[in-house]
């Protein structure tokens, strides 16, 4: 490290790939994020033409970057037959049973809060892997570190319920009962706890021990849920900005993984998935995202709607047993304190 004029270290910037992938991973997306909101919030017509936007160029192929985890390889495909034949049936059977008692309402709410938890827990993993890259860096630990990292997300979703919008996406929702006073309380911690990272960063950056990527990152961390759960007022245009941000970090850092995987060259058990991984194929891999999405989302589920006359309500239950499956798939697929998933990412 260089020695500064006032005495502290220059920070060493730790990239994951590299300097334009990096930065662009955390602050090209949320400015993104931002800049789609801004253009509803100006023109609110506009918002189902973004939604469909974002769910063909984004949502649906984060989904499908799942399945390349998990079947486009033998390998991993050996390891998930579970995955892909066991749990997905089971998840479709409790999602329509669950459907054709309560309501489809009922789908509606555990989507609401199930996203929210998914998007804070695939931001946890990626703020894990930024903090993993460097090791010397000065950090919060044990509870504080946890605390400071969930206080702008729990935040949020105790405003959302608090709010009690009846609607979501156009469709019912029940919200969790949440008085007034909670949201105040947690604000109140919220700010407690960022100001105490605040001075922490300043303390590590004067210790010549900041890990400035990581910073960074919890820095449009906290904007990402401070903004798009509180500072937005419409519940759905809200979920939209921070929808884009997950959907976008998921598509990349899945391609991230696969390129650090297959680092070596092609790899002769994983052929197809290790030649679309290789630099300068981005394209590619995004192509072929593409085309599976069609397959899945025009091809399979399309003609499940016709062929089930599904309406509205149908056609949200099939989308949401897809939702849920990817949900639970990746709370097992992605543990770092898994050796490959470390080892992979750079971070033994």
């Amino acid at each position: 490290m260089v020695e500064t004029t006032g005495g502290a270290a220059a920070p060493e910037w730790k990239w994951l790939r590299s300097r334009e992938f990096d930065l662009g991973f955390i602050l090209g997306i949320p400015a993104l994020s931002f800049a789609s909101v801004a253009l509803i919030l100006s023109v609110p017509d506009l918002f189902w033409y973004v939604l469909a936007i974002d769910l063909w160029i984004l949502g649906y192929h984060h989904v499908i970057s799942t399945y390349t985890r998990l079947c486009f390889d033998r390998k991993s495909f050996a390891q998930s037959h579970f995955l892909i034949f066991g749990l997905l049936p089971i998840v479709a059977i409790a999602t329509l049973a669950v459907a054709a008692v309560a309501g489809i309402w009922i789908i509606v709410s555990v989507y609401f809060y199930w996203q929210w938890w998914h998007y804070t827990r695939q931001s946890w993993g990626i703020s894990r892997a930024y903090r993993g890259k460097d090791r010397a860096a000065l950090y919060e630990s044990g509870r504080l570190d946890i605390a400071i990292f969930y206080a702008w997300p729990v935040l949020g979703i105790l405003n959302r319920s608090a709010q009690d919008p009846g609607t979501f996406i156009g469709l019912p929702i029940k919200v969790i009962p949440v008085p007034q006073v909670a949201v105040t309380l947690a604000a109140i911690a919220t700010i407690a706890l960022t100001v105490i990272w605040i001075v922490r960063r300043v303390q590590a950056w004067r210790a010549g021990r900041l890990a400035p990527l990581h910073t960074l990152y919890m820095a449009t961390h906290f904007l990402v849920f401070g903004t798009f759960y509180i500072a937005v007022a419409d519940v759905t245009f809200g979920w939209l900005g921070v929808n884009i941000w997950h959907n976008a970090q998921y598509i990349l850092f899945v391609w991230l993984f696969n390129t650090r995987r297959f680092k070596d060259g092609i790899d002769p058990e994983a052929r197809f998935l290790s030649y679309i991984s290789q630099p300068g194929r981005l394209w590619l891999y995004l192509l072929t995202c593409v085309a599976i999405t069609g397959v899945v989302y025009v091809g399979i589920l399309g003609t499940l709607e016709a062929a089930l006359a599904a309406g509205m309500a149908g056609t949200v239950v099939l989308y949401q047993i897809v939702n849920f499956h990817h949900y639970l798939v990746d709370s097992m697929i992605w543990k770092q304190r898994k050796a490959p998933i470390r080892t992979t990412l750079g971070l033994d």
